[in-house]
């Protein structure tokens, strides 16, 4: 909607929004608003009807509901209905019966004069041209998962569903115009507008705009005194700094929305980590929203918010992947239903995906396809089928495909969501929108990134097992001491990262070795430099090579010295691109990071490119640089900042990667069962254990009377769980550590059967990885 509405403005024509509303094949009504409450009206028809779809969480995809034949009383829209056998006795106000071009004349008579008022001119339009009919077949196809062949002609438009010219309407309806005069009428007073240029997120946490300010003002400085301390002047002033931009831009809410979530997910017990642009607030470090000093690794707060970012910020906040879903649950529960909704996204045909799915429509077998998704052009030459296919993905790429979920993002509105979209019911299980990330930041809303990771959950389950194998209680925040920590950079140095979260691959632990990593900064830089981008422009090995021969190099100018002395004058940050901006050519920082986004992989080659270009080499030139530097310096920032990471993304990676390095360190085992505990490592589980071995564990084979469903820890000893056990029920896992926490060790095989209910291809399965070898019996005994 918000795209067709942009479109309409350009093209000086006032919007109209509806829907048209089918069970299937059958069109049962269309709905049309007649202003923005109409159009809030039909999207809340639309959500309830989605919404009462019970899904499971494990569910691909389950039984549509259907809709109410009889159509909703809405105050504000209007109703269209299909053109009937016959009149109707009577019609409710605000309903229509559409006419179309093939029943145009069939209303003549005496019968339908008492409806005569009520009868509407309508054109339905499904494709552009009628050129589009065939790909509308093909998609229709694909939906239904039929050969284009066996597609059935319900299923599909008409082959006359396409934008009408208006003489072509007025010649279709020559002998009824009154039609047209009725339905010009019936349209003229529709209204419905977007606003794009406000804010639309919660805009009050607490009472009022103020009482936001005055708490985040007090939170702001009450942290920056835990973080800080009470003498260090330029904290306070980089506070208030932030803090007056954050009022003055209205994202105060947004901050303690986002506080208030890790304060609550904290008590719970929740372990989680602040990353993205995010961290380059002093803001949200003293608040705890993130664990990276900004001050410390120079980092700007206008890459994160500034008064010219046309984009609103938003806040990546990683837990664990078993946490994540409670922490939405949270979200949902306070501030409500109306005003709470996971981000869509919208995946489109695009690449062999598309030629996989023409394919099967023609019935091509799958080796055929499989040619045909890798080598389209060739096999066009070679066959007929083929070029056609190829002819209609030409057609095909990116037009939507399937609505999904966004990876993290979570809408929190001040009006009910349904003022601007409908939602959906996704096999999650939260209320989602039927838009994406682009549409909302089109609109004016911020999302608030909830994702989730494997490397957290290693983190919490490592430090429960301390604590449960120990009795140790792992302050595992205290960073700034595992940065000092000799044992710990000990570690890095020697690239034994295997199961650390973000540098246990083998090019980043080459990476490691090469730089021969022993600080926190070091691990930040090799943090962004690993990026595939990075090291395909070359500067990954310059970046090496200057890191040990620091004297080996000359500077292209003295700012670069000043600006990039920590990283050799190598741009490794995205925020290098900004500090050469401001500081060599003289743009401020808001036009800088302007600068950074136009170059990302989303904008670089379109006119805006040539434009920033332009005003760096002004700047450049109003300071008397050399044309020669300044050429340099844009060529390396041309080449670079597509691709580069954020500081403090690096930065935040790099903190959880000391703490998995420090829980490595010291409690191996631990950390190393928590690792296979998560099933998201690098590499596959048989290294894990192998890692865990070589950590000085003794591997043992699931026990009835040992193990858990999950591997477990005691002593030294761990002990394989019953979930790597292939085929064996997880039910049956679970049943039989119940009985034997109530019960007591089985003291035997008939011990065992006679208090667990078990199948005798399940009791065999146990015997013979050795689960009952503590009976002193052989497998072939047992």
């Amino acid at each position: 909607i918000p795209d067709f509405v942009k479109a309409c403005h350009a093209a000086a024509i006032a919007p109209v929004a509806g829907v048209t509303v089918a069970n299937g094949n059958r069109i049962l009504y269309t709905l049309i608003a007649r202003n923005n409450e109409g159009f809030r009206q039909i999207n809340e028809f639309l959500t309830i009807h989605n919404l009462s779809v019970k899904r499971g969480r494990d569910e691909v995809a389950a039984p549509k509901a259907q809709y109410p034949v009889k159509p909703p009383r809405l105050g504000d829209a209007i109703v269209i209905l299909p053109f009937p056998a016959g009149p109707p006795d009577a019609l409710p106000e605000g309903q229509y019966i559409g006419v179309d071009g093939s029943n145009a004349t069939r209303f003549f008579g005496s019968r339908w004069q008492g409806v005569a008022d009520r009868l509407v001119a309508v054109q339905p339009v499904v494709f552009e041209s009628v050129k589009g009919y065939e790909l509308h077949r093909h998609l229709r196809a694909i939906d239904n998962n039929l050969l284009l062949t066996m597609l059935d002609p319900a299923m599909t438009a008409s082959s006359l569903a396409s934008f009408q010219s208006a003489a072509n309407l007025q010649q279709t309806f020559h002998r009824t115009p009154a039609l047209i005069t009725r339905t010009s009428g019936l349209l003229a007073p529709c209204t419905f507008d977007l606003d794009f240029k406000t804010i639309k997120n919660k805009k009050v946490y607490s009472h009022s705009p103020s009482d936001d300010r005055q708490l985040l003002h007090r939170l702001a400085h009450e942290g920056g005194v835990r973080r800080y301390g009470t003498e260090n002047r330029e904290a306070v002033k980089r506070i208030d700094k932030e803090l007056e931009m954050i009022s003055q831009l209205g994202f105060a809410s947004y901050f303690l929305i986002a506080w208030d979530m890790v304060t609550w997910s904290a008590a719970q017990g929740f372990f989680h980590v602040g990353r993205g642009s995010g961290a380059n607030s002093v803001v949200a470090y003293c608040l705890g929203i993130t664990d990276v000093d900004p001050i410390s690794l120079d980092l700007y707060f206008e890459r994160f918010i500034n008064p010219l970012r046309s984009s609103p910020p938003d806040f990546d906040i990683d837990y664990s992947w078993k946490d994540r879903d409670a922490v939405q649950q949270y979200l949902f529960d306070r501030y409500g239903p109306r005003h709470t909704a996971l981000l869509g996204a919208m995946s489109t045909f695009r690449d062999s995906s598309m030629y996989r799915e023409l394919g099967k429509v023609y019935g091509l077998p799958v080796e055929e396809i499989d040619r045909l998704a890798d080598h389209p052009d060739r096999e066009a030459r070679e066959s007929s089928i083929a070029a056609a296919i190829v002819d209609v993905a030409s057609r095909m790429i990116d037009f939507p495909n399937i609505r999904s979920i966004h990876a993290g993002g979570i809408l929190i509105t001040e009006d009910p969501i349904t003022c601007y979209t409908a939602l959906d019911m996704p096999p999650k299980g939260f209320a989602t929108t039927q838009w994406d990330m682009y549409t909302a930041e089109a609109i004016g809303f911020e999302k608030l990134d909830v994702l989730s990771q494997r490397g957290i959950g290693h983190i919490n389950d490592c430090v429960r097992l301390v604590r449960e194998n120990s009795g140790i209680e792992v302050n595992i925040r205290d960073v700034e001491s595992f940065k000092a920590d000799e044992t710990v950079n000990d570690l890095l140095h020697r690239g034994e990262t295997m199961g650390c979260f973000y540098i246990e691959s083998p090019a980043m632990r080459g990476l490691i070795r090469k730089l021969r990593c022993k600080d926190y900064l070091t691990l930040v830089a090799a943090s962004s430099i690993i990026r595939p981008g990075v090291a395909k422009s070359g500067m990954m090995r310059e970046y090496i090579w200057r890191f040990h021969n620091p004297g080996g190099f000359t500077y292209i100018h003295p700012v670069m010295k000043e600006q990039l002395a920590e990283t050799y004058g190598v741009m490794v940050y995205q925020e290098d691109v900004l500090k050469v901006c401001h500081h060599f050519a003289g743009l401020d920082l808001a036009d800088a990071d302007i600068l950074r986004r136009a170059m990302s992989g989303k904008f670089r080659g379109n006119k805006e490119m040539e434009r920033i270009r332009q005003r760096f080499f002004e700047g450049c030139a109003g300071l008397a640089r050399p044309v020669e530097v300044s050429e340099e310096g844009w060529r390396q920032i041309a080449s670079f900042a597509g691709y580069s990471f954020s500081k403090a993304h690096s930065a935040s990676y790099a903190v959880e990667s000391y703490q998995s390095l420090y829980l490595k360190s010291r409690y191996p085992i631990e950390f190393m069962v928590a690792v296979i505990n998560n099933f998201g490592g690098f590499y596959h589980t048989w290294v894990y254990f192998n890692e865990a071995r070589r950590c000085g564990g003794q591997i043992e084979l699931p026990c009835v009377n040992k193990g858990q469903h999950l591997t477990s820890v005691m002593g030294v000893s761990v002990y394989i769980g019953f979930i790597h056990v292939k085929g064996l029920e997880t039910e049956l896992a679970h049943r039989l550590t119940r009985e034997r926490e109530q019960g007591g060790e089985f003291r035997n095989l008939y011990d065992f059967m006679q208090r667990v209910s078990i199948g005798s291809e399940q009791i065999t399965l146990l015997i013979r990885v050795g689960a009952f070898r503590f009976t002193g019996l052989t497998k072939a005994e047992l």
